[in-house]
C-alpha cells in the first residue's frame, strides 16, 4: 500500500530510498549499487568476525608485550637463535652433559694432533682436547655478556632515565660524561685498564665492559623517557596529583623501556666478542681460566700446522654472537610497530 508522505517519481521510483527494514537488492549488471552493496557486506563481515590477525569483537585488545609476543612465537628468526641460546646457556651451566673430559688436562705427546675416537676436535699445542675447552670455553664468554649486559643496562636505564625525566643541570652533565665515554675507543681502552689487573677472573673484564658500555644504554633510556613523559596520560596523572616515583614507575618505565631491551639485547653479543677480542691480545681473560679467546689466541701462531685448533673455537664464537644479534633483531621487530 502506497505511502502518502513518500511520494513516487515516474515508473514507480521512490527518491527518498527504501525503508531501513527494506531490503536493497543487487542489480545483476556490475554498476556502482552492485559494488557499494559488496563493500557494505565486507566491512559487515570484518565487524562480525573481528579484524584479521587482531582480537575477536568480545576479547580484550593486546598489550604491547602481549602483541609482542604473539609476534615473537611465529617469527622463525626469534625460535632458532632462542634454542642456539637456550643450549649455549645450558653446556654454560652444566657442560658435563656433553663433555666428560676436564679441559686442564694436557698431554704433551698428542700435541696439535688431529680428529681421534673420543676427541672429534683435537689436540691444541699443550695436548688438550680441543673439544672439551669449547665445550667449557661457553662458560666463562656467557657469564662475561650476560653479566656485563646487566651491569650496563641497569646502570644506564638509570641514569638516563632519571637524567630524561628530570631534565636541567642533570641531564646536561649526564650528556657531556657520556660524550667523554664515548671518546674512548674500546681496544685502547681496554688495553690501558685491564693490563694493570692481576686478577684471572672474570669480574675486571666485566667491570671494564659496563664501564665503557653504560653511555650507550643512557643515551636510548633518556631518549625513550623524553618521549614517553610527554604523552597525555603521564600529563593527566601530574594533573591528578601523581608524585614523579609514581609517573616514573607506573606511566613512564613501563612505556620506556622497550628500547633498552632491544639495544641491550643485540649488545649481549657485541660484548662477547669484546670479551674474546680482549682476551686475544692478552689483556683479558687469563689462563687458567678457560675461554674461546684465549684458545684463539694459542691456535693463530700454529694456523698452517694445525688449523683445528683455530677452526672450533672461532666457529663457536661466531655462531655465539650470530645467535644474540638475531635474538635483538627479532625482539626490535616485535617491539617496533614500524617495522612491522
Amino acid at each position: 500500500m502506497p505511502d502518502p508522505e513518500r511520494p513516487e517519481g515516474p515508473g514507480g521510483y521512490d527518491p527518498v530510498g527504501p525503508r531501513p527494514h527494506e531490503a536493497v537488492s543487487p542489480t545483476g549488471q556490475g554498476g556502482p549499487m552492485d559494488l557499494a552493496l559488496q563493500e557494505a557486506e565486507s566491512v559487515e563481515g570484518i565487524e562480525k568476525d573481528g579484524p584479521p590477525g587482531g582480537t575477536g569483537p568480545g576479547e580484550k585488545p593486546r598489550s604491547l608485550w602481549s602483541d609482542a609476543w604473539h609476534q615473537l612465537r611465529r617469527n622463525p628468526v626469534f625460535v632458532i637463535s632462542s634454542l642456539m641460546i637456550l643450549f649455549l646457556v645450558i653446556i654454560s651451566i652444566w657442560p658435563q652433559l656433553i663433555a666428560s673430559g676436564d679441559p686442564l688436562q694436557c698431554d704433551l705427546s698428542k700435541s696439535q694432533q688431529g680428529s681421534s675416537p673420543g676427541h672429534p676436535f683435537g689436540y691444541d699445542t699443550q695436548g688438550c682436547d680441543v673439544y672439551t675447552r669449547t665445550v667449557y670455553g661457553a662458560r666463562a664468554s656467557i657469564t662475561v655478556g650476560v653479566c656485563a649486559t646487566f651491569g650496563a643496562a641497569l646502570l644506564g636505564s638509570l641514569l638516563g632515565g632519571l637524567a630524561g625525566f628530570f631534565g636541567g643541570w642533570g641531564d646536561a652533565l649526564l650528556s657531556r660524561v657520556a660524550d667523554i665515554f664515548f671518546g674512548i675507543p674500546v681496544v685502547l681502552g681496554g688495553l690501558v685498564f685491564l693490563s694493570v689487573v692481576t686478577s684471572t677472573t672474570v669480574w675486571p673484564v666485566v667491570g671494564f665492559i659496563v664501564l665503557l658500555g653504560w653511555p650507550q644504554i643512557a643515551r636510548i633510556g633518556r631518549g625513550s623517557v623524553i618521549t614517553a613523559k610527554q604523552n597525555d596520560y603521564v600529563q593527566a596523572a601530574r594533573a591528578l596529583g601523581a608524585g614523579n616515583g609514581r609517573m616514573m614507575l607506573r606511566h613512564v618505565a613501563p612505556n620506556a623501556i622497550a628500547p633498552v631491551i632491544v639495544v641491550a639485547t643485540i649488545a649481549l653479543g657485541t660484548y662477547i666478542a669484546l670479551e674474546a677480542t680482549l682476551s686475544f691480545l692478552g689483556v683479558g681473560l687469563r689462563p687458567p681460566t678457560v675461554s674461546w679467546g684465549i684458545d684463539i689466541s694459542n691456535a693463530a701462531p700454529q694456523i698452517r700446522n694445525a688449523p683445528h685448533m683455530l677452526l672450533w673455537p672461532a666457529g663457536a664464537l661466531s655462531l655465539t654472537v650470530l645467535a644474540f644479534i638475531m635474538l635483538g633483531d627479532a625482539v626490535r621487530d616485535a617491539l617496533d610497530p614500524k617495522l612491522r
